[in-house]
Formats: C-alpha cells, sequence, structure tokens
C-alpha cells in the first residue's frame, strides 16, 4: 500500500472540499436566490463537470497550464517554475471537476427554505448577510454537509483529471487512484486490492456517517 498517495489524495481532498465549501457557499446562494434571466447558463456550467469526459476537462486544463497560455506564464513568471504537474495543478483541477458536487446539494438545500422566513427576517429589520447567518445557514446544515463530504470523496477517487495535470510524480502528483492503476500495471494485485479495499472501506464509512447525521426521524414512516 502506496501511504505516500494516500496521504497526498488525503491533503488534496481536504483542501478542495474546504475551498469548494467556501466559493460553494456564495454561487448557491445566487443560483437560488437570483432572479437573473440567464442564470440557466450559470447553472449549465456549474453542472458541466457532471457530463463532461475527465480527459477532455483535463485537456483543456493542461493547455491552459502551459507556458504558452497567459495564465502558466503569469504563474511561471510569479513562483519561477510552471503550472503544469504540480499540486497546485491538481488543486485548481480538482476544483473545478468537483464544483458540481459541492455546490448543487447547498443550492437544493437553500431552496428548500420556506421564503416567509426570509421575509420576516428582513421585516425585522435583518440585513442579507445577518439573515444568511441566522436563518439559511442554519436551516441548510444538511446540505452544507453533504456538499463538503461529496467533494471530499469525488476528489479523493478522482483519477482522468488528476492524471492529465498533474502525471505521476510520486509524492507531488501520484494520487491514491493513480497508485492502484500503477499497481494493476505491474500486476500487484495483493497492493492494489488492499488500497482498493481501504478507499472502499473509507467511502462506505464517510457515506454513512452523512446519512446518519443528516436522517431525520420524523421522516421515517412506518409500515402499516
Amino acid at each position: 500500500m502506496d501511504w505516500t498517495a494516500i496521504a497526498l489524495s488525503l491533503r488534496l481532498a481536504a483542501f478542495v472540499s474546504l475551498v469548494l465549501l467556501v466559493i460553494g457557499v456564495p454561487i448557491a446562494y445566487w443560483l437560488t436566490f437570483s432572479s437573473w434571466r440567464w442564470k440557466f447558463l450559470v447553472e449549465a456550467a456549474v453542472a458541466l463537470p457532471l457530463v463532461l469526459p475527465p480527459t477532455v476537462l483535463g485537456f483543456y486544463l493542461l493547455v491552459a497550464f502551459g507556458t504558452r497560455s497567459p495564465i502558466g506564464r503569469l504563474w511561471q513568471a510569479w513562483t519561477g517554475h510552471g503550472l503544469a504537474f504540480t499540486f497546485e495543478a491538481l488543486v485548481i483541477a480538482s476544483i473545478l471537476y468537483s464544483l458540481p458536487f459541492g455546490v448543487q446539494p447547498i443550492a437544493a438545500s437553500f431552496a428548500q427554505i420556506d421564503r416567509s422566513l426570509l421575509e420576516a427576517s428582513a421585516i425585522l429589520g435583518g440585513g442579507r448577510f445577518r439573515t444568511f447567518w441566522r436563518v439559511i445557514a442554519p436551516l441548510s446544515r444538511d446540505g452544507l454537509l453533504v456538499g463538503l463530504v461529496l467533494s471530499f470523496a469525488h476528489t479523493l477517487g478522482e483519477f482522468g483529471v488528476v492524471l492529465m495535470v498533474g502525471g505521476n510524480l510520486p509524492g507531488i502528483t501520484r494520487t491514491v487512484s493513480i497508485a492502484i492503476y500503477d499497481d494493476v500495471q505491474a500486476m500487484n494485485l495483493a497492493s492494489a486490492h488492499a488500497t482498493a479495499l481501504a478507499l472502499l472501506a473509507f467511502s462506505f464509512a464517510t457515506l454513512s456517517i452523512v446519512y446518519a447525521l443528516t436522517r431525520k426521524p420524523w421522516a421515517v414512516a412506518a409500515w402499516p
């Protein structure tokens, strides 16, 4: 079992899920409460990674990270090295690819809030910021938790995008999914099985905890 790859993947997933929580909340808020006519275009852009092949997104990100692109040149001038095949490239790519998993559960939770509660808060003098922290955020706890966990789990198991933009550099860009692939290619099935089983157990335990925390006893109807 490649513990270096596991540690790298956990660090990547933790960082990406936290970033997606920070940027996903305002995006979800705008998607839920905005009345802009062309809002569906933004919704489509956010959901695009759900249907876009990972290699397509990875290819265009690799081009954008290259030294011939403005982003790549700016990064190289700022840091002194290229952006492609670095941990930072994995972070950016994973944020974009896991964006719908962080935004959509939160937006769905926001949409279920009774608008009369928001109107009551406004009547009592609560501004948007105060209403969000006092009304919207507490009522959307489950959606925030689901978005955070799904972002973490999806990033942890990503393969195509991270391979395209990060390659397979041990200790730098070699994630656990790439380590499993390498073990299978090398016919090291025992190591691949151990790593895959650990990920399976971790994913099942994580989702079980989420469902347990978000389960509402009053929503379970007894059979007659």
